[in-house]
C-alpha cells in the first residue's frame, strides 16, 4: 500500500501515542504522555497509509547547541520492511542538516539499522545533556540500560 511521509499534526498525536505505547509494551521504547507529545507535535513526521491511518512515527529533538536526537521512531509491523523506517529516520536527518546541526545521536536497540544509515556506536559518557534530561528518568538508569548510543555527523 502506498504510504505518505509528512510532518504531524496535532490530530495524528492519539495515533503516535498508541504506537509509541505498543513500542513500549515491547521493551523497545520507553513511554511518552499525550501531554508530553503534544508538546513536541513538531518534532514528529508521521508515514501515513492513503486511508490515513498512522503507520509510523520519528521525532527530531534538538538537545543543545550542536546536537539533536532521532527519538521515538516506529514502524508497525505489517509496514516494515518496506524502507518505511528509513523514511522517517532519514527525514530527521535532512531536518538536522538544513539546521545546521553537528551531531544527531540516537539511543537504539537497533543498532544494525542505525549502522546503515551512517550512524556510528558511540560511548554514553559523550551524550551528558541528554543523560541529566531524560535518562536520570528512566527505570533503567544508570546500571541497567541495554541501548546503544550511535551518532551521526550531517
Amino acid at each position: 500500500m502506498k504510504t505518505l511521509l509528512c510532518s504531524a499534526r496535532v490530530a495524528d498525536i492519539k495515533y503516535i501515542h498508541a504506537l509509541l505505547l505498543t513500542a513500549a509494551d515491547k521493551g523497545r521504547l520507553l513511554p511518552r504522555s499525550l501531554a508530553d507529545l503534544y508538546r513536541h507535535t513538531r518534532d514528529f513526521y508521521v508515514l501515513k497509509e492513503q486511508d490515513g491511518l498512522v503507520v509510523g512515527c520519528c521525532a527530531l529533538s534538538v538537545v543543545w547547541e550542536d546536537l539533536a536526537e532521532i527519538r521515538s521512531l516506529y514502524v508497525r509491523e505489517e509496514a516494515r520492511r518496506r524502507g518505511s523506517g528509513s523514511l522517517l529516520a532519514e527525514a530527521c536527518m535532512k531536518e538536522a542538516r538544513d539546521m545546521g546541526v553537528a551531531r544527531l545521536f540516537t539511543l537504539t536497540y537497533e543498532t544494525g539499522f542505525f549502522a546503515r544509515l551512517g550512524f556510528n556506536t558511540t560511548d554514553k559518557d559523550v551524550l551528558p545533556q541528554k543523560i541529566w534530561a531524560d535518562c536520570v528518568h528512566c527505570p533503567k538508569f544508570p546500571d541497567d540500560c541495554d541501548e546503544t548510543a550511535m551518532v551521526y555527523r550531517p
